[in-house]
């Protein structure tokens, strides 16, 4: 069985994150709340419905090459 080492991946994640331009944003009730209840015909995966409704929220742009993100066509993604 193939193993995945967790500890280096969270590290890069972590010095990703330490970048002065990027910006960890919070997970708030009216993020989850409408990643439950978004509009047209969105897949059902939670932690994409979360990003796109984080996305919304803050009126950010979305940087994703996630296909079916991109033809739900209710959000502009660049990529």
């Amino acid at each position: 069985m193939k193993k995945i080492l967790l500890a280096p991946l969270m590290k890069r994640g972590m010095l990703r994150l330490q970048h002065p331009k990027i910006q960890l944003l919070a997970l708030t009730p009216e993020i989850a709340v409408l990643s439950t209840r978004l509009p047209g015909n969105f897949h059902g995966d939670p932690a994409d419905r979360l990003i796109v409704a984080s996305s919304l929220v803050h009126k950010a742009q979305l940087i994703s090459k996630d296909d079916k993100i991109k033809q739900w066509g209710y959000l502009q993604v660049i990529w």
